[in-house]
């Protein structure tokens, strides 16, 4: 995977939503690389990062290991936002020797439904060969009921060459694995579902539906050492709008059980 690494210090690894790149959570790692050594990733087939076409949570985890194997890591911090939220967990289940603490924003352990779909028709319905200016692409994902904040958000996957516009993104890619996206592979149902026992932390926006009562249970019987945060005026996008707190929550939470 495609990285940056910033700072000295213990790890600290951030991983990006859907749709998103590395510098999603730049304002976070500028808090956190005063004191620990930040590496923010590009998921596959986002940013930088190759593409893939079989994307689910055990090879996201399998290559989160792998980055931390290539930078000689024994451990790291994790957090993750959304999806990314998903890519931590499902590292700190697979390998807990390996993750000294566990942070999911606004994400629950278990499947969604399908809610992006108006998304994937709107960039999809993009002509890039016709597009002369970004201008275009916003004015056409509003055309296609996407309020302005998250197409801009979307926008910054447009990569303007000599040739004309491409995606950073693997749109094809992410819209074939979306199930598996959605989707969680540890199964409560059996008796042989993973658990991460060591100190974990949910933050949830007061305002969004990612994370509910309805998934105490499956978050409980997962990371049973969990303590959660709510962020009162916050949506989905938390770390984006409110940084000061959501920043503080964290490196307050990572400092606590760096050991």
């Amino acid at each position: 995977m495609h990285y940056i690494s910033s700072g000295q210090g213990s790890a600290v690894i951030l991983i990006h939503g859907l749709f998103g790149n590395l510098d999603n959570l730049k304002a976070l790692g500028k808090s956190l690389e005063l004191q620990h050594q930040v590496i923010r990733v590009d998921v596959p087939n986002h940013g930088l990062s190759p593409h893939w076409q079989q994307m689910d949570y055990p090879h996201l985890a399998r290559a989160v290991l792998d980055l931390m194997d290539e930078l000689g890591l024994p451990g790291a911090h994790i957090l993750g936002h959304s999806m990314g939220g998903k890519i931590a967990m499902a590292t700190a289940l697979s390998a807990p020797e390996r993750v000294l603490s566990l942070i999911a924003a606004d994400i629950a352990p278990v499947s969604y439904d399908e809610r992006h779909q108006k998304v994937f028709a709107g960039l999809e319905n993009i002509d890039l060969t016709r597009l002369s200016n970004r201008s275009e692409a916003l004015h056409q994902l509003i055309q296609a009921d996407i309020d302005e904040g998250t197409a801009q958000f979307l926008l910054k996957n447009l990569n303007r060459t000599q040739q004309g516009f491409t995606w950073k993104m693997n749109l094809n890619g992410l819209k074939e694995c979306y199930a598996d996206l959605i989707g969680w592979h540890n199964n409560l149902a059996t008796d042989a579902y993973l658990q991460y026992k060591k100190p974990t932390l949910f933050i949830r926006g007061g305002d969004s539906d990612y994370v509910t009562a309805e998934h105490r249970e499956a978050i409980l019987k997962q990371f049973p050492r969990v303590q959660a945060k709510t962020i009162e005026g916050a949506g989905h996008w938390l770390h984006a709008q409110k940084p000061t707190i959501f920043n503080r929550i964290v490196c307050d939470f990572i400092n606590k059980h760096n050991k």
